[in-house]
């Protein structure tokens, strides 16, 4: 009968990383959507100077409770001689009202998502680039949950980005423990890539899995909650804290594009 104890004792263990986010007060749980900052930060190149195409994947806290637990995800993207960028990401807010989750804009890419600040996952330019952004916007209009939100396990925004992720195993994007929502492959089977290519997965609806990649390590996957190991770059990855890393952060950067492309 031991074995009934295990559950929820994982589980214990598992919500510790948030617990412990919110005891730090690295979140603002009481924070009000009306007057938060979605200011830009400056991660993206001026459109105005950079004449480059550029690719870029963001992750920023979620807001008010849900940063204890999870990140928001978004890709941007700007064509050759662009003089704005084009957003893509999936909005709950959106879906509540009735309106596709999923869409497009052209608001400030590095802009803060409700006061948490943003940090760049991948960045990509120049040549070879704007062939990559008309395959995201392929990727986005065969994403099956444009139209459905769900915060916890899935589809949201992390669904999206690894979604797309999948179909460009060329990011190599390695999205971070706390990007729940990413395991959700929805109904149609339990298997698939890992997001950033170099591996697979087995997830039960977003809520039991286990994956193994040379890029994300081994991660093990309860009821949305990612802890793990990162072999790579000697990192652990823990729920609610993120990633830990004893080398640092690692973004793909690629400038001028190069295949494959390398993390610094």
């Amino acid at each position: 009968m031991r074995w009934l104890f295990v559950f929820p004792l994982a589980l214990t263990l598992f919500l510790l990383g948030p617990l412990f986010v919110i005891a730090t007060g690295n979140v603002s749980v009481g924070a009000d959507w009306r007057t938060a900052s979605r200011n830009p930060v400056g991660l993206a190149p001026d459109p105005a100077v950079a004449r480059e195409a550029v690719l870029q994947v963001y992750a920023a806290r979620a807001f008010g409770w849900r940063a204890a637990f999870a990140v928001h995800t978004w890709i941007a993207v700007k064509p050759t001689d662009a003089r704005n960028y084009t957003v893509y990401e999936v909005n709950g807010w959106r879906s509540y009202r009735g309106l596709p989750a999923l869409y497009a804009n052209d608001r400030p890419p590095d802009s803060e998502w409700f006061g948490s600040d943003p940090e760049i996952l991948v960045e990509l330019r120049g040549e070879g680039v704007d062939a990559l952004i008309e395959r995201i916007t392929q990727a986005a209009a065969t994403y099956p949950y444009a139209d459905s939100y769900r915060a916890w396990p899935g589809p949201n925004s992390n669904t999206f980005v690894a979604y797309v992720a999948r179909q460009m195993p060329e990011l190599r994007l390695d999205l971070p423990p706390t990007a729940i929502g990413k395991d959700y492959l929805g109904v149609s089977s339990p298997l698939a890539a890992a997001p950033s290519g170099t591996g697979f997965q087995l997830s039960v609806f977003g809520l039991l899995g286990i994956l193994v990649g040379i890029e994300e390590g081994i991660e093990i996957n309860l009821l949305g909650l990612t802890m793990g190991i990162d072999p790579l770059d000697l990192a652990i990855k823990l729920p609610g804290v993120g990633r830990l890393s004893l080398i640092g952060e690692t973004t793909v950067v690629a400038q001028p594009l190069s295949w494959p492309p390398t993390a610094s």
